[in-house]
């Protein structure tokens, strides 16, 4: 919603808003916060609040921490499972300096830099996400254990499929925060549930993403379930992507559905400035040691490819007209830091716009089947870090200080997999009780 700064103190006022929580985004996707009393408001957009970036993945050193946050009016929510007395809201802020020094590294800027990137090429671009996640039980003392919440699968109802309550809780609270989730359904897998998001501008498209996982997690917690947002939680089960859907616009008008083989529009390129790069977002896209026990099996996308409502392809066309037109890109998962990730997105579209580069031929093969002859999604954490370390694509579009904390963040947890007599466990160990 498009608050002012008047309006938030003055709605904050009239609603009994006692608390407001200053959020940001980490590195590494993980939501962090200031918490400050509603008399600070005022102080926080004029002045910002004050933190210590040193303490928070990728944005300081300790010889230079002292960071502000900048409230954001117009992600103004109130949080409705905290007391209706005495109310907590929530602003996501933007990381500043002193003097209104801007942060390179701070992940909403770098969204913004590809959207205002898009805006002077004369490209309009709308995003929405597809999130799959898992519900499962607790044990006696309140630990989430392995066993899913339902044995349901695909689009099944009840009494198979016992969350029907649980995505009506999410949806409704998505809602009362002004976030639009489109429709939701129990996913192939045990356990597993989907919601999807209508389409909207970059920045909003982010931030319902970020706010849908805390929503997630307190309603699975509220029906005394644990979320686990890992991509691949169970082995022989299929694994949780984030399908981020893309419409180009151009003169107002959606020209996503102009995509052709070898098309000239600058939504063909678009897409082929996806695959082009494809391998050099992985790392980002795909940031877990765990993310590539997803890609390639049960229909999460293995390979460089596209296709006209093809699921097995990494990027699908689907069958839609109009302003619903959109490419689906399959390729990432839920443990990504969607800002970057978009942004990543957007930058190789534009790429391949202004490169005008090629597009490939679809391919509407199986690509669960082998002797398809397409040219793999990295297999490996470790494979990714090599595609990252070496892009120069990278390097233009991100901060260097970006690029190299992550690398090195990655590099450490690769290096620890490897060397760990159980690396399956270690994988659950790492990445369950945190994604």
């Amino acid at each position: 919603m498009d608050y002012t700064v008047q309006e938030v103190i003055r709605f904050a006022q009239e609603n009994d808003v006692k608390f407001v929580k200053l959020a940001f985004c980490d590195l590494t996707g993980r939501q962090k916060n200031v918490s400050i009393m509603v008399s600070e408001l005022e102080r926080a957009f004029e002045k910002g609040i004050s933190f210590d970036g040193s303490a928070v993945r990728g944005f300081a050193d300790v010889a230079d921490s002292d960071l502000l946050l900048k409230p954001e009016p117009g992600t103004l929510a109130i949080l409705p499972w905290r007391p209706q007395q005495g109310r907590v809201a929530r602003l996501y802020c933007r990381i500043e300096k002193s003097g209104g020094r801007k942060v390179e590294n701070d992940p909403r800027r770098i969204l913004s830099n590809a959207v205002e990137r898009a805006r002077r090429a004369g490209i309009s671009i709308r995003m929405a996400a597809e999130c799959e996640f898992y519900l499962f039980e607790l044990d006696e003392r309140g630990r989430p254990t392995l066993i899913p919440q339902d044995d349901a699968g695909y689009c099944d109802t009840a009494p198979f499929d016992k969350a029907e309550n649980v995505r009506r809780e999410i949806c409704l609270t998505l809602e009362s925060m002004g976030i639009q989730p489109e429709c939701s359904h129990h996913e192939r897998g045990p356990g597993q549930n989907e919601v999807d998001f209508r389409p909207s501008d970059p920045m909003s498209a982010a931030d319902a993403l970020f706010s849908f996982k805390s929503v997630v997690r307190m309603a699975a917690a509220a029906n005394g379930l644990y979320a686990s947002f890992m991509p691949k939680p169970l082995k022989n089960h299929p694994g949780s992507g984030l399908h981020v859907n893309i419409s180009i616009g151009n003169r107002g008008r959606n020209i996503t559905d102009r995509i052709r083989e070898n098309g000239e529009d600058p939504a063909s390129r678009f897409l082929a400035g996806i695959l082009k790069y494809a391998r050099h977002m992985a790392l980002f896209l795909n940031p877990l040691t765990n993310s590539y026990r997803r890609l390639g099996v049960m229909e999460a996308p293995g390979t460089i490819s596209w296709g006209y409502g093809n699921r097995s392809a990494m990027v699908r066309i689907p069958d839609a007209e109009s302003d619903y037109a959109r490419m689906e890109v399959r390729m990432p998962d839920p443990a990504i830091n969607p800002y970057i990730a978009f942004a990543l997105l957007i930058h190789a579209g534009l790429e391949g716009i202004e490169k005008e580069l090629p597009l490939m031929p679809p391919c509407q093969l199986d690509l669960t089947k082998p002797g398809h002859g397409m040219k793999p999604l990295p297999g490996s954490l470790g494979e990714s870090l090599n595609e990252a370390q070496q892009s120069a694509f990278l390097k233009s579009v991100l901060p260097q200080s970006v690029i190299d904390s992550f690398i090195a963040l990655k590099e450490r947890e690769y290096e620890q997999y490897k060397a760990a007599p159980n690396p399956d466990a270690f994988d659950h160990d790492l990445y369950f009780h945190r994604i």
